[in-house]
């Protein structure tokens, strides 16, 4: 199966897996598929996929998740890395590739009963107006008898096949909880959580190079002054097992942005 990677989740860690990063993409007719479970980090560097870039990966449903989009990865150190879609022309190809096959939410309500259905649990939604960026300090570390749980994993064996576990550190965990507040279509107002790969870097880069007061304020102004004023903002969604099976009032969550630049005139000819 080909798959563009368009979403990578910040790592959490689990008893079972160790670290793992939820991965998310669209087949080659433009269907989103979900990857899970796959510990990024310690895939080797040919298996390591950037997002939009086309892999190819052997994969199966998982038995274990009824989310229709979820499959896993037969065997990771098959996933072949392919092409890289650029943003050339105005982000061109990849807004072809996400937004042409796709259909693109702007109703709350909508994706949240098909989800209840069973039908869905990815979606691309483009918010009708976004409120405020949200940073909520959260726990700095990790619980610790998760941590204690790896650590016995690591010594009973390698908990995936060719795992490289040289000089491997666990994530550290984001100091806060990020969150766009915004409306859809309705005007209903939401409050979701980000938890893409991406903001959990830039926290981390802007921590170090501009220290922990000032390290919020810089995802802020690139995630509301850049992305919600200069940029055609779409969300892409995902409910996370627990919620999708319990049916919440809410079982989304923000898996990634797709933030292209504003279409100018000359982009149409």
């Amino acid at each position: 199966m080909k798959v563009l990677i368009a979403v990578k989740t910040y790592p959490t860690i689990s008893e079972k897996y160790t670290e793992l990063a939820c991965t998310a993409g669209f087949r080659e007719d433009g269907s989103w598929i979900r990857l899970y479970p796959i510990p990024f980090r310690l895939l080797d560097e040919e298996q390591q996929y950037k997002k939009y870039q086309w892999v190819e990966v052997d994969i199966a449903r998982n038995k274990g998740d009824q989310r229709p989009e979820s499959h896993r990865v037969l065997k990771t150190s098959g996933i072949k890395l392919l092409d890289e879609v650029g943003t050339e022309r105005q982000w061109a190809d990849r807004r072809k590739l996400v937004l042409g096959n796709q259909k693109i939410y702007t109703n709350l309500k909508e994706i949240i009963d098909q989800a209840h259905d069973n039908k869905i649990s990815l979606a691309v939604f483009r918010p009708s107006a976004v409120l405020e960026f949200v940073a909520e300090a959260a726990e700095p570390e990790w619980p610790r008898d998760k941590i204690t749980g790896i650590l016995n994993g690591l010594k009973q064996g390698h908990l995936f096949e060719d795992q490289n576990l040289d000089d491997f550190r666990i994530m550290p965990k984001l100091p806060y909880k990020f969150s766009y507040r915004f409306k859809d279509d309705a005007g209903v107002e939401s409050k979701l959580m980000i938890e893409d790969w991406e903001i959990g870097q830039l926290y981390w880069n802007c921590e170090k190079l501009y220290g922990k007061n000032q390290a919020v304020q810089k995802v802020r102004q690139k995630y509301m002054d850049d992305f919600v004023k200069t940029k055609d903002l779409y969300l892409f969604l995902g409910t996370t097992y627990e919620w999708h099976v319990r049916k919440a009032r809410n079982p989304f969550v923000i898996i990634g942005t797709f933030h292209p630049p504003h279409m100018t005139q000359e982009s149409l000819f």
